[in-house]
């Protein structure tokens, strides 16, 4: 902390600024205003209840400095009286503080001050701005020590010499801002050119100038404002190297900013989103009435932690978590809003493997095992011949069937599918195989269901459950030639619950591989039926914790696909909405019981 002697050398001006002060015990905030600042302490007038060396921080309202804190303690106090009712008092901060005014600001508040009769010798030396004053003959009169940091010029040097001498800028011979200023007898705000430091190197700057006034109200000179366009940078360089996307927009919800990570999220580049809708890019769950921006204006509070989805450039559904607020300016005005977001996909989520996600039909995967079977699929669907599909319970045989069917000649006709489980009725088996007396009687020319797939294919699932005369009838069935019936058959099984006499049929066969074996697609699956479920349940679910996908990953799946999905639509039940947690999956998943 600075000491007494410290901080006098710092300058004084009488600053009105807008502020918030917060008395850290509490945590309660009340409205104040300056009446002096520096940079090792600050002048206020305020309502709170203030006391004696209490701990508060404060920072500006105004110009987006919200998130700029000064920390410190109260030092002096006087009471309200009958011509002030609010109480004043000093604050010394505990480190100095760096409250990037806007140029303009700075600018004209202090013309205005320089036009009193009084002049003081500083110029605002306490902030960190590049200030200078010029004569009408633009000789530099006053030189600030942010200036002399800037430039590498001292105050002694550059007092009495021409602007353009000391400054070297680009725009000195043909543009010079101050000259427009005066000119104009109007500020000039926020141009951006480039000086030369003492040392020769060039060097970018944000400036600001206004004319200065006599009490005439004639023109004397002027005043100029400059910053490094550095300090700038430094700003935006913080931004892109954290993890969470943020953006800004204006008041009709048009992109104003766009950080490194927003994106790397969205797939965007900044330039490319510049000045468009927000909802155009990322196509939110929330975007329309439900949108966290405006929900933070309608409350006055800022939206916090909220999961939702947004689409990234490819099309696909990214799971986020966002805090929204919204931005004003010092009048209290609406000039926007801000928003941050972070990645809810676990790392793992990350391509680390070899094959590119792919689909056919209802059935994603980027594991090896099914990008072979996917490579044969579609050949094996131009065939002409029965296909037997062997495979664990759960596994996905009917959803290959019918990608069968959509890939091959017979896509336009129908698609007829049997549980030969369900044989033993006898209504069941005349509409399969036809009017018969004997089930051991006569080859059958097919019932009903055999003739509605003429021209499409059958699908005679779990094959290998019903008993062997049965069995002997479908064999039967499956051996006669798809050109002469036109129909093609597809029969299913489980891996070692069918007949061997199945092999020995003129037929096409391959075996699904079960989920333990495609452990690539575990997350991906996830994210689908997450998707179906907030689809078609209206939930709002949108990812799950790297801790549960480890529970996950390391389970052995035994009822495979479809275990997996009675998991997560079990898990979505009991987490509505957000992410999916492992207090959310089945307790024998925990518990391993």
């Amino acid at each position: 902390m600075k000491t007494k002697d410290e901080r006098r050398h710092f300058s004084r001006m009488p600053f009105k600024l807008s502020l918030r002060l917060r008395e850290q015990q509490s945590n309660l905030t009340f409205p104040a205003i300056t009446t002096d600042i520096h940079a090792a302490g600050i002048q206020i007038e305020t309502d709170a209840a203030v006391s004696l060396n209490m701990d508060v921080e404060i920072w500006p309202e105004e110009y987006g400095l919200d998130a700029h804190y000064g920390h410190g303690e109260v030092c002096w106090i006087k009471p309200p009286t009958q011509n002030n009712p609010k109480t004043r008092c000093g604050i010394r901060f505990r480190h100095q503080v760096d409250w990037p005014i806007p140029l303009q600001v700075l600018t004209q508040r202090y013309s205005a001050y320089q036009g009193e009769k009084t002049r003081p010798k500083f110029i605002l030396d306490s902030i960190v701005d590049g200030i200078f004053t010029v004569d009408q003959n633009k000789k530099i009169t006053s030189f600030n020590k942010a200036a002399e940091l800037l430039t590498g010029w001292s105050e002694q040097d550059a007092l009495g010499k021409a602007c353009s001498h000391v400054f070297k800028s680009n725009c000195c011979a043909t543009a010079c801002i101050l000259a427009e200023s005066v000119r104009t007898q109007r500020a000039v705000e926020n141009r951006t050119l480039f000086i030369t430091h003492a040392n020769g190197k060039r060097i970018g700057a944000t400036i600001s100038a206004t004319p200065l006034f006599d009490a005439d109200n004639n023109v004397v000179g002027g005043v100029q404002v400059f910053r490094s366009v550095q300090s700038l940078l430094d700003r935006a360089v913080i931004l892109d190297n954290i993890s969470d996307g943020v953006f800004t927009v204006d008041t009709e919800w048009r992109l104003t900013s766009f950080n490194r990570a927003a994106e790397q999220i969205t797939g965007r580049t900044g330039a490319e989103v510049m000045g468009k809708p927000c909802h155009e890019i990322f196509q939110a769950s929330i975007c329309g009435k439900s949108c966290a921006i405006a929900a933070t204006i309608k409350s006055g509070k800022a939206d916090k932690n909220r999961c939702i989805h947004i689409k990234n450039i490819d099309g696909v559904q990214i799971p986020i978590s966002i805090c929204a607020a919204p931005m004003y300016d010092s009048g209290g005005n609406l000039i926007g809003g801000v928003e941050t977001f972070r990645d809810l996909r676990p790392a793992t989520a990350l391509p680390t493997h070899q094959y590119q996600q792919r689909r056919i039909g209802d059935i994603i995967t980027k594991s090896p095992a099914m990008n072979k079977l996917f490579d044969i699929l579609p050949a094996l669907a131009q065939k002409e011949q029965n296909i037997l599909i062997v495979g664990e319970s759960g596994t996905g045989k009917k959803l290959i069937s019918r990608a069968i069917h959509t890939l091959s000649n017979r896509r336009e006709g129908a698609f007829v599918a049997v549980k030969c489980g369900e044989l033993a009725d006898p209504l069941l088996k005349e509409q399969l195989f036809g009017p018969s007396p004997q089930i051991n009687g006569a080859v059958p020319q097919g019932g009903e269901l055999f003739h509605a797939a003429r021209g499409g294919i059958l699908l005679l699932a779990h094959i290998g459950k019903p008993t062997l005369p049965v069995q002997v009838k479908l064999l039967q069935l499956m051996a006669r030639d798809p050109a002469e019936t036109n129909v093609l058959i597809i029969a299913t099984s489980a891996t070692g619950c069918e007949d061997k006499a199945f092999y020995r049929l003129n037929v096409a066969k391959f075996e699904m591989p079960p989920l333990r074996k495609r452990a690539d697609d575990i997350h991906l699956l996830i994210e689908h039926f997450l998707e179906q479920c907030n689809r078609q349940k209206k939930r709002d679910v949108w990812g799950i914790s790297e801790e549960a996908l480890q529970i996950l990953l390391s389970y052995d799946f035994p009822g495979n696909i479809r275990e997996l999905q009675n998991i997560i639509e079990y898990a979505s039940i009991l987490c509505i909405s957000g992410m999916i947690q492992t207090q959310h999956l089945p307790p024998t998943l925990i518990t391993g019981q």
